[in-house]
């Protein structure tokens, strides 16, 4: 059903960006400054073009000459100029502007604002699409601390006038939603696609802070950007906050393991312990360009209905954050594509870490299908250059035999592929594993924890089970287990 605003902007169930643009200007609170580096003023552009923006921008401004913007802002970090640190100066910068220009007690009831990005566009030659970061400082209240939202964007069309465009659009949403969905952080990002395609531009990070976002947890947003189908992986830090892939990716060497970490266990971090070391050791692997991550796919979030338990996700995201752990989660189900991931953004060494069983399951041809070169297509991307698979023994249940790569299973077809990786030393058996340990599973502890046994807490790595039970993750209940004592 059609609905019509002043000015006779007819809207359907999204909101048009004229639509938008106009009920921020009519707001009589609203009031600030936008500054837009790199890609014109198409953000302010839409405002202007709305109708009433008297009395909402105070300035607009682009100081596109470098020496002017560094003048106003400060000299740009190794001459880069798109990039978080620089946007927060702009933030930080244009709000100081306008506390010191406009006077509160001749604005009482206007609640300040400053929008600013800073982006490149395609290139000439048309090599590199752009990207950029772009961000909100704004009061809800006149009395209150500032808040923020600051997120980075990928562009994806082939034009520089069709990415000025969608970087104005993606703009008025962020506006538009700081000041009426601010309550309502999900349907915020999810609105910071109206008007666009996901075709058009990739959203890879975003960090909410402020008195009015004390509740919402960054790590949730970073989830919701590839659950949204927004980017294919999204990651972030001991501190919760979320970081940019590509920036932490970048030519460095990468040492990945995947893991459902539901909770993560002694086996998980023995893992993680040896394969380091022996990645450490190879030749062009150095330490401090080294970059753990702790990988969880989100096939294996979900549930068998293809739901994603928010408070179990975080549940594992505290525990790997309490270890101080990188955490990436993804959507390659496919470990070829985890790793062809990680090539757009570094030639160096790469090196996944796994157990026999995950080992396994890469021979199975149907994950293949897609491919029109199947599993020998699949294998020459994830093998590609010097990429190396450490492998972590595993203990049948039923017969108590240690599998390694000398003595597993693949199906009776992929034993001559798989011959061919094992004695070009592509896969290497993390040999030496504390065999006490080996009988651990994150299932086991978790169905020990929903039951109210006892002893899963010795299976956990040091201050887990602590954690465990000082949060009460995991359904974790000190009544089920009085109830058994």
């Amino acid at each position: 059903m059609a609905l019509k605003l002043k000015g006779d902007i007819e809207i359907n169930d999204v909101m048009s960006v004229k639509a938008k643009a106009l009920k921020v200007n009519l707001n009589k609170h609203t009031y600030g400054t936008f500054a837009e580096i790199g890609a014109g003023q198409e953000t302010v552009r839409n405002f202007f073009r709305a109708g009433g923006a008297s009395g909402t921008i105070a300035k607009a401004m682009s100081a596109y000459d470098k020496d002017f913007s560094d003048a106003i802002y400060g000299a740009g970090e190794d001459s880069r100029y798109v990039t978080e640190k620089r946007l927060k100066k702009m933030l930080t910068y244009e709000m100081e502007v306008i506390e010191e220009r406009l006077s509160r007690s001749k604005h009482p009831d206007k609640m300040f604002f400053t929008y600013a990005n800073t982006v490149t566009t395609i290139d000439f030659v048309k090599k590199f699409k752009g990207h950029g970061w772009v961000g909100i400082k704004f009061q809800l209240d006149p009395l209150e601390d500032y808040n923020e939202i600051i997120l980075h964007v990928r562009f994806k069309e082939t034009d520089a006038k069709l990415q000025q465009e969608t970087l104005g659009i993606l703009g008025v949403n962020l506006v538009y939603g700081a000041f009426y969905l601010n309550n309502k952080p999900k349907e915020l990002l999810k609105s910071l696609y109206d008007n666009l395609h996901r075709v058009q531009i990739e959203l890879d990070m975003i960090n909410f802070s402020g008195p009015r976002f004390s509740y919402v947890d960054n790590r949730l947003m970073s989830l919701l950007l590839v659950k949204n189908g927004f980017t294919n992986a999204v990651m972030f830090g001991p501190d919760g906050n979320n970081l940019l892939p590509a920036q932490q990716l970048y030519k460095a060497n990468i040492l990945a393991l995947r893991g459902s970490f539901r909770p993560v266990t002694k086996v998980n971090m023995d893992m993680y312990q040896l394969a380091q070391e022996m990645f450490l050791k190879e030749k062009k692997v150095k330490k401090e360009n080294t970059k753990i991550i702790f990988e969880i796919t989100l096939t294996n979030l979900s549930s068998e209905g293809g739901e994603i338990d928010e408070r179990d996700f975080l549940d594992r995201a505290e525990l790997l954050c309490s270890l101080g752990q990188n955490v990436m989660i993804s959507n390659f189900q496919e470990y070829y594509k985890l790793v062809e991931y990680f090539s757009e953004y570094t030639k160096e060494r790469a090196a996944l870490a796994m157990g026999v069983h995950s080992f396994v399951q890469i021979f199975d041809e149907k994950y293949y299908r897609s491919l029109s070169g199947g599993i020998l297509e699949a294998f020459g991307k994830l093998f590609y250059k010097d990429l190396k698979v450490y492998l972590y023994p595993l203990k049948d249940e039923k017969t108590g035999e240690i599998k390694t790569s000398e003595n597993l299973k693949v199906h009776p077809r992929m034993k001559e592929l798989y011959k061919f990786f094992k004695y070009n030393g592509k896969v290497v058996d993390i040999k030496d594993y504390n065999p006490k340990i080996l009988d651990v599973f994150s299932r086991k502890v978790l169905n020990m924890i929903s039951n109210g046994e006892h002893g899963w807490e010795e299976m956990l790595p040091s201050g887990i089970a602590e954690t465990i039970k000082d949060e009460r993750l995991f359904g974790y209940s000190r009544r089920k287990f009085l109830k058994n004592d």
